[in-house]
This record gives C-alpha cells, structure tokens and sequence, in this order.
C-alpha cells in the first residue's frame, strides 16, 4: 500500500500559511535551543524568560497553526521550520557562547604547548601523568567559552596526536592564587 501526498489545489494562500507556520517554528524552536542551553549553564533568569517566550509563541500561533493541518503542505512547512529553528538556535548559541570552560589537553608535548598558550595570555595547570604508552602531560586551561573553539587547532599545530577535552563549568571563584582572571564570579 503506497502512501501518496497529494499537493493539488494548493494556493498563494495555502504557502503564506505554510511560511508562516514554518517562520513561527523557526522562531519557537530556536528559543527551545537557546532555553536549553541556559539550563544547562545553569544561567535560571535567561533560561526562564526563553520558556516564556518559547511557550506563549508555541500556545499562542504554533497550537493554532497545527490544529488546521489540513494539507501536506502545511505538514512540510512545519518540519522544515522545527529543522531550519533547530539550525538557528544552535547558531545563536554558538555566536552568543556565554560561559567559561575548561579545556583538557592530553599531551607528549607538555611543556612546548602550555608554553605556547601563556604566551598567548592564558594560564595553564600542567600535571604529569602516565599514559597508555608512557608519561604524558596533561594541561587545564580554563578560559572563556568563545576563545576555547580556537584551543584544538592551535594544540594539534604542536602535537597533532593530542587528546583535548572541552567541559563546560557552570561556576567557579577565584582562589588566592588565582589572581585576576578576567571572569566575573557566579552565583
């Protein structure tokens, strides 16, 4: 039994209802993405004020919209903007990058890497380890979320075998050691 769409009948109407199903599930699913991504940051008022906005435009024009599926038009508009919200948000997330992380660089060479990121201003913890194949080095950086998308590549320009590990921290506070590091302290 074949399933066949049938796409007779459709109208200019029937697209402008589609593009504005599929602008509102753009719209909606990006705020889901970033209100995800706040939660997860541990970040609660941003991520309170993108599930109220995510949840009075999902109630207010997406529940309308889906009541009304009435042709496969309007289905195909819904994923294709659930899909292309999915894309935005994350993009969002990405260009926004709030938060700090720790990048873990396991390395054979330790001491030419941690070299190379205080000279670009970062501070580094090397601790020496045994691996798999012998010693190892193993170096924390922890450094805001938009500059830690540069670390792997400059890593593997000096050791293209490296291990590098990226974790999120939801907060930190400076130590006597630390000094000023040029992040804010988290409540």
């Amino acid at each position: 039994m074949a399933i066949t769409l049938d796409f007779s009948g459709v109208t200019p109407e029937m697209v402008f209802g589609g593009l504005l199903i599929a602008f509102a599930r753009i719209f909606d699913v990006s705020l889901g993405v970033l209100r995800m991504s706040a939660q997860a940051a541990g970040r609660k008022k941003a991520a309170w004020g993108f599930a109220f906005l995510e949840s009075l435009i999902w109630v207010v024009v997406v529940s309308s919209i889906v009541t009304n599926l009435n042709h496969p038009l309007y289905a195909i508009f819904y994923a294709l903007g659930f899909a292309t919200g999915t894309l935005v948000g994350v993009t969002l997330e990405g260009f926004f990058a709030k938060g700090e992380q720790v990048v873990r660089i396991f390395t054979h060479h330790g001491d030419a890497m941690a070299a190379h990121f205080r000279e670009s201003g970062f501070r580094v913890t090397q601790f020496e380890g045994k691996g798999r194949d012998g010693p190892i080095q193993l170096l924390f950086i922890h450094m805001a979320r938009k500059q830690a998308r540069k670390v792997p590549q400059e890593a593997r320009k000096i050791d293209d075998a490296c291990f590098i590990v990226v974790d999120d921290v939801r907060g930190s506070v400076p130590g006597r050691f630390a000094g000023n590091t040029g992040h804010a302290q988290r409540k």
